[in-house]
C-alpha cells in the first residue's frame, strides 16, 4: 500500500498546504462577504449543485449575508443551512443590496448560467459555481472575458481534479514514473439513464478535466455517436433532461490525441447491467497501470506490471491521511474553497479556474461537433455556437 504521513502529504499538496487552514487560525478583522445564489425549481435535482451552499460554513473568514431563492417553501430551509442572515427572492437585488465580496452560483443548470455570471461581473463579486458552464463556447467565452476584465477570481466545482488523492496520484504517473511512460488513457461516463449525450456533459465533464490535467489540451478528437446502435441525425437531437442545452446519442466513444502522440478515450453507452461503478480512468503506463475510480475521495489502484496482463502482479491501493472534517457534506471541496480565498490574496487564477472548466467543455463540445460533421475536429474549436444548435 502506498502510504504518505501527514507531514509529506502537506508538502506534497499546494492545494491542501496548511497556508489556508493558519490563515482561519488568525482571527480576521474584516470578513468576506458572501451570496448564495439558489434555484429550488419545483423540487427538482441541481438547485443548489451538490450542498454547495454550505461551503462558507467551512471558512472563518467567511460569512453568509444572504441567499437569494425564488421559491417561498424552500427559501427558509436553504437560508438556514447556509446560516444566511437574510434571504431574497430576487439574485439581481440581492447583489445591488448586499454587494458582496463572493457569490456562489448553485444550479448547476447552464442554460441560466450566463446570466447569473454576468451580474455577478458587474457587482464585481469573486466566487463559486457549479459545473458544468454554459451550453456553449460562445456564452462561455462571454462570461469569462467579462470576469477577466474586471480581474475576478472564479473557481469550479472541480473537486476531482484537486483532490489530494488524484493529485497524489499525478505525481506518482508524472514525477515518480510509477506505470513508466502513460502510453494511453480510457474513461468512461457513470452511464446511468443518462447515458450518452447528457453523460457526457454532466459527469464527462469531471473525466475531461482530469485528462486535461495529467496531459494537457488535446489537439483534435474524433467520435462515433449512435442513437439506438444507429448513426445519429439531425432529428435525433433533443434537449436534455436538465436545463443544459441540446444533446444527442444513447451511445459515444470518443478518441483525443494529446501531446506525445497519446491517445486519450471516452465512453458512454447505456447498458442493461445498472452499473455505475466504471465512471472514472484506466491509465495504462509501459510499466503496469492505474486505475481512477469516481468517490468522494477518489479510489485509486495501481499495478506493476508491463504486460497488463499478469495474474501474479498485485494491485496495490493509494492512501492517505484523510482531510480534517470541517463540514461533512461538502469537506471534499475544502481544496477548491480555501484555494479560491488565497487566488483572491494572492491575485491569481485559481487551480479550478473557469478558464479550465472551459477547456474541459471545448472537450465535450469537440463530441458533438465531429458528430454534426463525421470528421476528425481540431481542438481549440473554430466554431463557438453549440454545434448541434445549428445543424440542419
Amino acid at each position: 500500500m502506498s502510504t504518505l504521513n501527514r507531514r509529506q502529504f502537506l508538502a506534497a499538496s499546494a492545494i491542501a498546504s496548511t497556508a489556508p487552514m493558519i490563515a482561519q487560525a488568525q482571527a480576521p478583522k474584516t470578513k468576506y462577504r458572501a451570496c448564495v445564489i439558489g434555484n429550488y425549481a419545483d423540487g427538482k435535482n441541481g438547485g443548489y449543485g451538490h450542498n454547495l451552499h454550505l461551503l462558507w460554513n467551512m471558512r472563518d473568514d467567511v460569512e453568509v449575508v444572504a441567499l437569494s431563492e425564488p421559491h417561498e417553501k424552500a427559501r427558509g430551509h436553504y437560508a438556514k443551512q447556509a446560516k444566511a442572515q437574510k434571504t431574497y427572492v430576487d439574485y439581481r437585488e440581492m447583489l445591488e443590496k448586499e454587494k458582496p465580496d463572493i457569490v456562489t452560483i448553485g444550479p448547476r443548470w447552464t442554460t441560466i448560467h450566463k446570466e447569473y455570471l454576468l451580474a455577478c461581473a458587474e457587482a464585481g463579486a469573486h466566487g463559486i459555481i457549479e459545473k458544468p458552464l454554459t451550453p456553449d463556447l460562445a456564452e462561455a467565452d462571454e462570461v469569462l472575458a467579462a470576469l477577466d476584465a474586471k480581474k475576478l477570481k472564479w473557481a469550479a466545482a472541480l473537486n476531482f481534479r484537486v483532490a489530494p488523492m488524484f493529485q497524489h496520484a499525478k505525481k506518482l504517473l508524472l514525477d515518480d514514473k510509477v506505470i513508466g511512460d502513460i502510453l494511453e488513457i480510457r474513461s468512461r461516463g457513470k452511464e446511468d439513464n443518462r447515458a450518452g449525450g447528457e453523460d457526457l456533459i454532466v459527469l464527462g465533464v469531471h473525466i475531461m478535466d482530469m485528462m486535461i490535467d495529467l496531459l494537457g489540451k488535446p489537439q483534435w478528437c474524433e467520435a462515433t455517436v449512435l442513437a439506438n446502435g444507429k448513426p445519429v441525425t439531425a432529428a435525433n437531437v433533443r434537449e436534455a433532461g436538465e436545463p443544459l442545452g441540446p444533446i444527442v446519442g444513447t451511445e459515444i466513444h470518443a478518441k483525443y490525441l494529446f501531446a506525445n502522440g497519446i491517445p486519450g478515450y471516452f465512453s458512454s453507452v447505456k447498458t442493461d447491467d445498472g452499473n455505475q461503478n466504471r465512471w472514472g480512468l484506466d491509465i495504462h503506463g509501459t510499466k503496469g497501470r492505474m486505475t481512477v475510480r469516481m468517490a468522494p475521495v477518489p479510489i485509486i489502484h495501481v499495478q506493476k506490471d508491463g504486460s497488463w496482463a499478469s495474474s501474479d502482479a498485485p494491485w496495490e491501493k493509494l492512501s492517505l491521511p484523510p482531510l480534517p472534517n470541517r463540514e461533512g457534506k461538502v469537506n471534499h471541496y475544502a481544496p477548491i474553497v480555501d484555494d479560491l480565498i488565497e487566488s483572491i490574496k494572492a491575485d491569481r487564477k485559481p487551480l479550478t479556474s473557469l478558464h479550465k472548466l472551459r477547456d474541459a467543455h471545448e472537450m465535450i463540445q469537440s463530441v458533438f461537433q465531429a458528430a454534426v460533421t463525421q470528421q476528425r475536429v481540431a481542438i481549440p474549436l473554430k466554431q463557438r455556437v453549440h454545434p448541434l444548435s445549428t445543424w440542419k
